[in-house]
């Protein structure tokens, strides 16, 4: 999780892993970047109602988004978000904004952690899942809808113009940016704009088709300062936990 607190966005899927088998994009609409770099409050918007907080103990902590999915239920995040001490009774409340709760508030029923994560807390799997459960016989992605992710071995968005959307703790509305991908090493990508602190980990970066390549995480659990982000790039691994997590 960022460290410092100062000042991280959506998901339906495509899993292009060999053997993996295509899932159809809820929404799939081509973006126009923002003036790079820059960082403003994400405007009230379709798009951006899948993106939420996660509360613990009546506080948000970190950001999720819906991903789609057949069941219709489930959500992306950073690991470091749904692991370690008080885990239980977390919630997801997408599109929060000033103290409410627009689309309702959504238990997480079970959690998907990679292995690599939960041996270890490696810095490459710092990526999972969760189910929520439904309300009034609605699933959460019936309501706000859920976005593609794109995840497989050999898939980069490394050089492409992404926007990151999500929640510091200290702000009680989303924050949003677009810029560069680079990359930080084989495994993981950067991206520059400032004021992404503590409570941003978890937010989807998505691509100008509206497809989530990246969670905030992974390096330093998605970095020690506000203004240079990270994500694990969404290979086999990623895209092996996310069968798990619609099949489970």
């Amino acid at each position: 999780m960022k460290r410092p607190i100062r000042l991280p966005f959506l998901v339906a899927v495509a899993l292009l892993a060999a053997g993996s088998v295509p899932v159809a994009a809820a929404h799939t609409r081509v973006r126009t970047p923002e003036p790079l770099g820059v960082t403003t409050t994400a405007p009230v918007s379709a798009e951006n109602a899948r993106v939420g907080v996660l509360v613990r103990g009546g506080a948000h902590y970190c950001t999720a988004s819906v991903v789609h999915s057949e069941g219709r239920d489930l959500i992306v995040t950073a690991a470091h978000c749904l692991t370690g001490s008080g885990s239980g009774g977390i919630e997801f409340v997408p599109g929060y904004r000033d103290g409410r709760a627009p689309y309702g508030t959504w238990a997480v029923a079970r959690t998907y952690v990679g292995d690599g994560w939960k041996g270890r807390e490696d810095e490459d799997s710092d990526v999972a899942f969760a189910r929520v459960v439904s309300r009034g016989g609605e699933e959460v992605e019936d309501l706000v809808g859920g976005n593609r992710l794109v995840a497989g071995a050999g898939l980069s968005p490394v050089g492409e113009a992404v926007t990151v959307v999500g929640y510091p703790r200290a702000r009680e509305t989303p924050v949003a940016c677009t810029n560069i991908s680079t990359a930080y090493g084989d495994s993981q990508q950067r991206i520059e704009c400032p004021g992404y602190s503590g409570g941003t980990s978890g937010s989807p970066w998505i691509d100008a088709r509206g497809r989530v390549v990246g969670v905030l995480g992974g390096f330093q659990q998605g970095g020690a300062t506000d203004d240079v982000s990270y994500s694990v790039v969404l290979g086999g691994e990623v895209a092996a936990l996310y069968g798990e997590a619609t099949s489970g």
